[in-house]
């Protein structure tokens, strides 16, 4: 599993929900790429406001904060995984 995080280096929610990521992380076991988006100006565009988003493919999980309800539902509905007491 993989997840993508729509990120600015400059932008403390970015780095809030990267930092919150880290116990869902250890629980479910995905890995986690993150991307600036100020260094694709396809991204800036389509994500300019909205960062941090946090994806799966290119489905949407959350945008601006951590969702850890989202989170898990989403592990449970598309890969099975039970949900956690995270």
């Amino acid at each position: 599993m993989k997840l993508t995080l729509m990120f600015r280096e400059y932008c403390s929610l970015c780095h809030n929900m990267r930092e919150q990521l880290m116990p869902y992380q250890a629980e479910y076991g995905f890995e986690l790429e993150v991307v600036d988006v100020d260094e694709d100006p396809v991204l800036e565009q389509k994500y300019d406001e909205l960062v941090p988003v946090l994806l799966d493919g290119e489905t949407e999980i959350c945008h601006w904060f951590l969702d850890g309800e989202r989170l898990k539902e989403h592990f449970t509905r598309v890969y099975g995984l039970p949900s956690s007491n995270t």
